[in-house]
């Protein structure tokens, strides 16, 4: 089972595309860590104030699958430093 979500989120106080990277690897490597997951951004590299993050976690169990995503989306979204606009999710 492959669980697959993407996450659009907003940088309200960043002013800098170096300041953004700064805090999107650090929330990855956080997530990285943390869960058994693949994570990266995938778009809106070169704006300053938006980022989207994609998020795939492949397992045998699709509950398992499904919770290691879930619990990523709820880590991500307990950073300050940005606001989650958007989100999907999907399951193959």
């Amino acid at each position: 089972m492959i669980v697959y979500a993407e996450c659009s989120f907003f940088l309200p106080d960043v002013h800098s595309l170096k300041e953004k990277r700064s805090i999107v690897q650090k929330m990855i490597q956080k997530a990285k860590n943390r869960y058994n997951v693949s994570i990266a951004e995938l778009d809106d590299q070169d704006v300053w104030q938006r980022t989207v993050i994609g998020i795939v976690a492949v397992s045998s169990s699709g509950a398992f699958a499904q919770q290691e995503v879930e619990r990523t989306i709820r880590l991500l979204e307990t950073a300050v430093e940005w606001e989650m606009t958007d989100w999907t999710f999907e399951n193959y």
